[in-house]
């Protein structure tokens, strides 16, 4: 039995190292991005399987920035890859298919990190205030 259950997960780890591969040679990913692909890849396929073992929990992933400097007047550093932005919400979405609180959970971030750098949040307000929003109208 507990061979059998070696030799699935062996399976299933071949065919991620398989997927992953090709989807690697074909696309532009970052090395963090390719670690979870293999992690998700991988449940998923043991899930998929119908498997009744767990698999065993993932490695607990460093930010690639320190939480205390990934917050600048002009840009937000995202703690998956690193890299700076005005608003994160459309990156997580996009590259990491997550919403701003599953972002917040998985980095143990207060429920008020910002998800828009703060010059930036500035700026879009008075500008929306330039265009008359936020004011009743007058008739």
């Amino acid at each position: 039995m507990k061979a059998d259950v070696g030799q699935e997960k062996g399976k299933i780890l071949e065919l991620t190292t398989n997927l992953v591969s090709a989807y690697a040679s074909n696309n532009k990913i970052e090395s963090q991005e390719l670690v979870n692909l293999c992690n998700r890849l991988f449940v998923e396929l043991l899930t998929l399987s119908g498997s009744d073992t767990q698999p065993e929990a993932p490695m607990p992933q460093e930010p690639a920035v320190l939480v205390e400097n990934s917050i600048t007047p002009d840009y937000l550093y995202c703690l998956e890859d690193g890299k700076p932005f005005k608003s994160l919400k459309r990156h997580l979405s996009a590259h990491y298919g997550m919403t701003p609180e599953q972002y917040r959970e998985k980095w143990d971030l207060a429920p008020d990190y910002p998800m828009v750098a703060p010059n930036y949040s500035k700026k879009r307000s008075l500008l929306a205030l330039d265009f008359g929003l936020g004011h009743s109208r007058k008739t």
